[in-house]
């Protein structure tokens, strides 16, 4: 990843000289190990502080929203399909951004790999031959194959390499087809239980919820300047902990990202007590590409289906 690193950095460099952009958004390395953060490059100097590797999650789309500047941005794949959705929403124009792309192989899940290693996290190091990643910390030094430990919606990612750049960092990477991967199987297993079952599994997936937000606020998509959780005329649920109001924010939210989510996993990644948001966005990802062959952030000329009137819809789910 230190040739992703140098590039980033040589075409930062160049499009702040040349005042193509007031701003470089991109990733410089966190406080604490396998979080990476977000970052404003502002200046050449600034420019040394940004990194590339496999800790680079966040959906940097989440911070172009409504913004005025000429923005230069490092976007994954999947950062690259929001930014097609942005467009689309009218939350920024194209002529706005310089889209730095940087074909993905996918970024480490640090809460699979903070369960499996004997002690604290100190340090990870991604080793020359791309597919081993050693993780060290007191007292222990690991190496783990790359792919056993990446995030779950990097290892079904099919968009691998950016859907919209201006410049490409390095070749694209391969991509993944469906005879490679089930991207449904996890779906199609919940969608065969039996009601109860459902509602037992969705129960315990839910029961740690604390209703911070993070899935929300890390979300490229939430963007409304006053969420439904949020409003008090109407007031749409409680602000407790019941059961019932974490359910039905859960569910809400998922609703809203209908035909908008990218599977980018911020929701996930962020969560500080690991709960699979992406359980409701990925079926809903299903029935959209299903009933109306659509995926999220693959143009900037078409809405999305539910953002969409046509005079002939088959309207089969109406009864």
């Amino acid at each position: 990843m230190t040739s992703y690193t140098d590039k980033i950095r040589e075409i930062s460099k160049r499009l702040l000289k040349e005042g193509k952009v007031d701003m470089v958004i991109g990733f410089t390395k966190g406080s604490v190990p396998m979080m990476n953060q977000p970052m404003f490059a502002k200046n050449q100097g600034d420019v040394d502080n940004l990194v590339w590797d496999s800790n680079c999650g966040i959906n940097l789309a989440n911070y172009v929203t409504g913004r005025t500047e000429k923005i230069g941005i490092v976007a994954k794949g999947c950062d690259s399909r929001n930014l097609a959705v942005h467009i689309v929403e009218n939350k920024i124009k194209r002529e706005q951004l310089y889209i730095i792309g940087v074909p993905c192989k996918g970024m480490i899940d640090r809460h699979k790999l903070a369960a499996i290693v004997p002690g604290e996290i100190e340090s990870i190091e991604e080793n020359e031959d791309g597919k081993t990643i050693t993780v060290s910390g007191n007292g222990f030094s690991q190496d783990f194959d790359r792919n056993s430990i990446l995030q779950e919606n990097c290892a079904l990612c099919m968009h691998r390499n950016p859907v919209i750049y201006d410049e490409l960092i390095a070749e694209e990477v391969p991509e993944q087809t469906r005879e490679d991967i089930d991207l449904y199987a996890a779906v199609s297993k919940i969608e065969n239980m039996a009601p109860e079952e459902k509602w037992a599994y969705f129960e315990e997936l839910f029961s740690d919820c604390i209703r911070c937000y993070a899935c929300r606020n890390a979300c490229p998509l939430c963007y409304c300047p006053t969420c439904f959780v949020d409003e008090s005329k109407p007031q749409w649920l409680g602000k407790s902990i019941d059961p019932a109001d974490i359910r039905m924010f859960h569910f809400l939210r998922a609703y809203h990202c209908a035909g908008r989510c990218t599977d980018c996993g911020a929701c996930v990644r962020s969560c500080p007590v690991g709960i699979n948001v992406r359980t409701l966005t990925k079926k809903l990802e299903k029935d959209c590409l299903e009933f109306f062959g659509w995926e999220a952030g693959m143009t900037t000329e078409e809405r999305p289906p539910l953002d969409t009137y046509r005079p002939d819809d088959p309207e089969q789910f109406i009864k």
